[in-house]
């Protein structure tokens, strides 16, 4: 197989400062390390561990499998049972695993941009740990950004013209604002969809809003994303919220999968919620790719985290 490009990144907390060489060179080594490609030797130890402050079951599991097949220590952390139930902050939390040994902290946190803490560090501040975002708030979620480009390379090929419609929960969506800038960069055509309501005019500049039975025909992707109640504290619209009728109005039904162009695909971050974003009987249908990106995200985080670990030059690599 031919020479890779290699990634080497401090942290990876955001696609926004990638390039798109970057991306491509991620995707491609994700895409190696899937078709059975040589994992890199450590030639010493090195220690991570997953801090998950919001629940997760996918990012978090698929990010300890790929923290496995490259050979690290994972080193358990429960908030739950955690010094953090008693007043400590993050950026303490962080110190004590840098100086108890741990070399890269994987982190899912409701604070939006909870990383700048960490990584823009006051002069005072000798904290050196790499630090990877597994979600923030109602940010970024670069992970799941860059599997979703993966599954979606993976079976176009390409990213230049294609046609992609995100619906759903968008304002509330960390998925969504990493996915659009993502492919607005790399030459896809974005569209919008889904309650109004949940949709912001920032959004325009990467793409235009219709409704979604005019564009079901036209999309290559559609991407489907969670109704996230969890974070409809406050919005009006939670108290009136049916699941039949959003189904009706903006979910993926029978009638309009089979409108959908032969060789688009439905892609969804999960969990689903059946019968709401889309049929259950379909979440294991031929176009639709959601057992496929979970699977990718085992591999792309391998990509991932081995950029942080040439990037800070950890277990002998560079």
């Amino acid at each position: 197989m031919k020479n890779l490009n290699l990634v080497a990144l401090p942290h990876f907390v955001s696609v926004e400062n990638l390039k798109n060489d970057e991306v491509e060179a991620l995707i491609e080594r994700a895409e190696y390390f899937k078709k059975g490609g040589a994992i890199p030797g450590l030639t010493r130890p090195v220690y991570v561990t997953n801090m998950f402050f919001e629940d997760s079951s996918r990012t978090h599991t698929s990010f300890e499998m790929a923290e496995r097949k490259l050979g690290l220590t994972v080193i358990p952390f429960d908030p739950a049972h955690s010094s953090v139930n008693k007043g400590e902050n993050l950026y303490d939390t962080s110190l004590v695993m840098n100086a108890l040994g741990v070399d890269l902290e994987v982190i899912r946190h409701s604070q939006n941009e909870y990383y700048e803490d960490l990584i823009n560090l006051k002069e005072h501040q000798k904290l050196n740990i790499g630090v990877i975002n597994a979600g923030d708030g109602s940010g970024q979620h670069p992970s799941q950004c860059m599997l979703d480009m993966m599954t979606i390379h993976e079976h176009f090929d390409h990213f230049k013209g294609l046609k992609v419609a995100i619906v759903g929960d968008i304002t509330n969506s960390r998925v969504a604002k990493s996915d659009m800038e993502l492919l607005t960069r790399l030459g896809a055509e974005v569209y919008f969809s889904g309650p109004e309501y949940w949709y912001s005019k920032d959004f325009d500049q990467y793409g235009k809003y219709e409704e979604l039975d005019k564009l079901i025909p036209k999309m290559d992707v559609m991407m489907l994303l969670r109704v996230q109640h969890e974070r409809h504290s406050g919005d009006p619209n939670e108290k009136k919220f049916d699941a039949h009728s959003y189904h009706e109005k903006y979910g993926i039904n029978h009638k309009r999968y089979e409108a959908m162009k032969k060789d688009a695909i439905i892609m969804h971050p999960g969990p689903i919620n059946h019968n709401v974003e889309l049929s259950g009987d379909l979440v294991e249908s031929d176009k639709c790719m959601f057992v496929r990106q979970m699977e990718n995200g085992v591999f792309m985080r391998m990509a991932m985290l081995e950029a942080v670990l040439r990037g800070r030059k950890l277990g002998g690599l560079e």
